[in-house]
């Protein structure tokens, strides 16, 4: 098996971004993560040690020069501090455990200094799917010259539709050459084709370096979780939006606000943040909903929504990212950040529904404990952590069993 991380920006903006953030502000926090297949998927036999050995040859990709000057022209509000970090950054097996059971289920989880096990996560779910795909024989399904022309089907679509949209979809990708094909795709349609909407860029920083694209992404929930797993979730947002702001100065902003549900970030969503921040992410619960929710909450504070920029990222498609475009036209400002259905969406093939979480964290390595923590998310049905933790946590937020404060 071929080795399929090969470059160290083969990765999400945010997860850099957040691990500048963390070292800013928690930089002897510990932490553990959990891996979950969401639809208890059997592996092929044989598949944990491949994928062991797909992680020890992290230990071999380090950040080049030539992807650090691309960041420091690209990403300008990274301090330069941070890439004298990346230099001397490598990946260890050791803060990695992955085992199989006979029923084939997948176990996987990392344990560590989170400024360091931060990097892993994207790395590894893109490793999974590939992996995956490749051990079924499901990998000879994917046309990849079928596909280039699919996904500059789907750019020119949302060009004339007036979408602003990037590409989200390293995660859960078909494979490393799908995900080339749709960026490459769409930067050409985007070339050429002339209309109200744009392709913005996309989240992969090697992508973008290799098309010249602007990286896209700011934070993601582990941001937010592992601060309330430290301090409480009552005020998580509020600490995150304080740590984030310290390390970008304003930049970077547009914050993901649905961790533990909407009530809770409307109590922390201060005048003073609302207007330093330049929007907000829209990633779970429905997207028209969670729009007026955000609306409402902009007048309040008289500030006009339609100054500020809403992204929209929940499981999108290009058809509901167009039905959204016609919506939250002159209410805000949309953008679409869209993953799965750009990176794995060929015909006969399912894409794994996977996700790695923060499920542990403590401030410091000198504790003899973790405190658990979890994600209440705006969907019912999908939120991420130890039950009893689930449970002690909504009950924190005066949150009934639907997630809806009480």
């Amino acid at each position: 098996m071929h080795q399929i991380i090969t470059h160290f920006t083969d990765d999400d903006l945010y997860k850099l971004t957040m691990c500048c953030a963390v070292i800013d502000n928690y930089p002897r926090a510990q932490v553990k993560y959990a891996f979950t297949d969401r639809d208890s998927t059997p592996y092929p036999p044989g598949f944990a040690d491949e994928l062991r050995r797909q992680i020890e040859l992290l230990e071999g990709v380090c950040v080049t020069d030539e992807e650090i000057a691309f960041m420091k022209r690209r990403c300008p509000y990274i301090p330069f501090w941070f890439y004298n970090f990346l230099k001397g950054y490598r990946f260890r097996r050791e803060w990695v455990r992955v085992s199989q059971d006979a029923q084939g289920h997948l176990s996987v989880g990392f344990e560590g200094c989170w400024s360091d096990t931060i990097l892993l996560e994207v790395k590894v779910l893109a490793i999974i799917s590939e992996l995956y795909y490749e051990m079924t024989g499901e990998s000879r399904k994917l046309d990849l010259e079928a596909y280039y022309g699919k996904s500059w089907d789907k750019a020119r679509r949302l060009i004339e539709a007036g979408c602003s949209f990037s590409d989200f979809g390293t995660r859960r990708r078909a494979s490393f050459a799908a995900q080339d094909v749709v960026v490459r795709a769409m930067s050409e349609c985007g070339g050429e084709i002339s209309g109200p909407g744009r392709f913005v860029g996309t989240s992969n920083v090697y992508f973008a370096m290799k098309y010249d694209l602007v990286p896209v992404g700011t934070m993601a929930h582990e941001f937010v979780c592992a601060i309330a797993g430290m301090f409480g979730p009552q005020m998580a947002n509020h600490l995150a939006m304080r740590a984030w702001s310290t390390t970008y100065r304003g930049a970077l902003g547009t914050f993901l606000y649905d961790t533990y549900g909407w009530h809770i970030f409307s109590l922390n969503f201060s005048e003073d943040y609302a207007n330093m921040f330049k929007g907000l992410r829209v990633d779970s619960g429905d997207n028209y909903e969670q729009l007026e929710r955000i609306r409402r909450k902009y007048l309040s504070l008289g500030i006009d929504p339609a100054t500020k920029q809403v992204v929209f990222s929940n499981a999108l498609s290009t058809e509901e990212a167009v039905r959204l475009q016609n919506h939250a036209a002159g209410k805000c400002i949309p953008s679409f950040g869209i993953g799965t259905h750009f990176t794995n969406d060929f015909p006969g093939v399912k894409p794994r529904n996977i996700v790695i979480k923060l499920t542990d964290v403590k401030i410091t390595e000198s504790w003899d404990f973790y405190n658990s923590t979890c994600k209440l998310s705006e969907d019912k049905g999908k939120h991420t952590g130890n039950p009893a933790t689930v449970r002690r946590f909504m009950e924190a937020l005066n949150m009934d069993c639907a997630g809806d404060s009480v």
